[in-house]
């Protein structure tokens, strides 16, 4: 018979303790998950459209656009999306352990990150209670929307129209502009 072996367990508070070497250090049930930091081009995606959702969305005041930003749960999940999107009932200084009703969360997919991003945190984000997960791929120049119950993707290469309920108005993103110089 085989002895089970010791799985540590991590917490949000031992992320602080971890070193600051550039990887990206999340938590999923206590479960860490490293990847190492974004290339030039990743963050040049997720700055573009977190650009245009901060356009889009500031005369509204209905909500906050931050890269990165972080959805916790508990002592032991901490997730990192690229651009986080969340209620403006929560002033600037809220904890993030106080945040919840996300409108959005998106990851812009690294050849690091593509598992993670696609399979653990894509399922994670929607039982989380993130209204909607973009995953963003710059290899085809595409943006897949998934939303809680949904088996499946909505997948886009040209315009993404949003449409966030609690908006009611839609934000049209251009693609086209997204990926505009950038390649894989």
């Amino acid at each position: 018979m085989g002895m089970a072996l010791p799985v540590p367990q991590f917490t949000i508070e031992m992320l602080d303790t971890l070193p600051d070497d550039g990887n990206r250090y999340e938590l999923l049930e206590g479960m860490l998950l490293v990847t190492p930091a974004p290339s030039s081009a990743h963050q040049i995606v997720a700055t573009r459209l977190a650009t245009i959702l901060t356009d889009a969305l500031r005369e509204s005041g209905k909500a906050h656009v931050v890269a990165v930003g972080a959805v916790q749960r508990g002592t032991n999940t901490q997730l990192q999306p690229d651009v986080l999107v969340f209620p403006a009932s929560f002033p600037p200084g809220t904890d993030w352990r106080t945040i919840q009703g996300w409108w959005l969360a998106i990851e812009v997919m690294s050849p690091s990150s593509r598992v993670y991003d696609r399979e653990v945190k894509r399922a994670a984000y929607l039982a989380l209670g993130v209204e909607e997960y973009w995953l963003v791929d710059m290899r085809d120049h595409s943006i897949e929307v998934w939303r809680p119950g949904s088996a499946r993707s909505e997948r886009t290469t040209d315009t993404l129209v949003w449409r966030p309920a609690a908006l009611g108005t839609a934000v049209v993103l251009n693609l086209g502009e997204v990926f505009r110089d950038v390649g894989e």
